[in-house]
């Protein structure tokens, strides 16, 4: 028996065949090279009907990661990152392929700590959270062995969460944690402190600001250049406040980072943890594990095999 997982990114398509036990089989992984509305579908479709009708083991159910909000009464998502999906019906043109087979839908966040509790490093755990920051900042939270939702399906969108004053109208987009400390953040904070530092002429001075990327800010770091060693210490301060009030709020057994920032920021676990320290329930704080993730760039696509082999189940 097999089952297809899919890990929909801002910028890339992932697609696995797993089997029941959690051993990938294949993967493949397709640019998206800018497509938009039905073109992102059409995509998905296409992958689906090659996996579905050419494999060898039958496909019993089929799960997918989506980034952003998977409407369950509905079946429509809402993905900023993808032109055209504020209300996509993304369910619905999945079944008319997928015919018999099931098919279930969930925001990356939920996938991402399903697929650390099925192979990852939440296995066991009751209650844990997966901190997603890559291309922006999301967290998956699992309560008492269940995931939490919300009224309308946006738990867990912590790149909202308000760590700085005052308000600021650049936090519009994608919220005050999230312009800071995301991937994106960690840019945008280099390039407002370069146009400030005028005097500056070190390491990211080497690149036209509209092309820093997280990466560059990272290597930089690696050569101590100031403006690097200072966004990474700001980046520092706002993961820990912000797992310091998830901490205190949900009390759970583990923090587990991922995301493509966890990564070259897994180094800072152990400075993160100080942090939060300072701002969590003193006691709640000594009790829960800081930990990586145990899929690196893969919890999501396992979370999605999770939810395809929990259709199975309850069919």
């Amino acid at each position: 028996m097999s089952i297809i997982g899919i890990d929909l990114g801002g910028t890339k398509l992932a697609i696995a065949i797993l089997s029941e036990s959690g051993k990938m089989l294949s993967k493949e992984v397709i640019a998206l090279d800018n497509r938009k509305g039905n073109e992102v579908g059409g995509l998905i479709i296409e992958l689906i009907k090659k996996y579905t009708f050419s494999e060898g083991s039958p496909i019993q159910s089929i799960g997918v990661s989506m980034p952003g909000i998977s409407r369950k009464k509905t079946g429509t998502v809402w993905a900023p990152n993808i032109a055209g999906w504020e209300d996509y019906p993304l369910l619905k043109e999945i079944k008319q392929v997928a015919g018999a087979i099931p098919v279930s839908i969930d925001s990356d966040r939920a996938c991402a700590i399903l697929g650390e509790q099925w192979q990852g490093n939440a296995r066991g755990c009751k209650d844990a959270i997966y901190l997603a920051v890559g291309t922006g900042i999301g967290a998956g939270i699992l309560i008492d062995g269940i995931i939490l939702r919300g009224a309308h399906d946006i738990a867990g969108a912590v790149g909202w969460m308000a760590l700085h004053k005052p308000y600021q109208k650049k936090y519009i987009p994608c919220g005050c944690f999230e312009y800071y400390a995301s991937g994106e953040g960690i840019a945008k904070l280099t390039r407002e402190i370069l146009q400030e530092e005028s005097a500056y002429r070190g390491v990211l001075r080497e690149y036209a600001p509209e092309k820093i990327t997280a990466h560059h800010v990272f290597a930089a770091f690696e050569e101590n250049d100031p403006v690097a060693l200072q966004v990474i210490q700001e980046c520092i301060e706002y993961w820990g406040m912000a797992v310091a009030n998830l901490i205190s709020v949900f009390n759970p057994e583990k923090i587990i980072f991922g995301g493509g920032v966890f990564g070259p920021a897994i180094k800072f676990i152990p400075s993160i943890k100080a942090e939060a320290a300072k701002w969590a329930q003193p006691i709640s704080v000594t009790q829960v594990n800081f930990e990586q993730s145990g899929l690196p760039g893969e919890a999501s696509i396992y979370g999605a095999g999770f939810l395809a082999l929990k259709n199975i189940h309850r069919t």
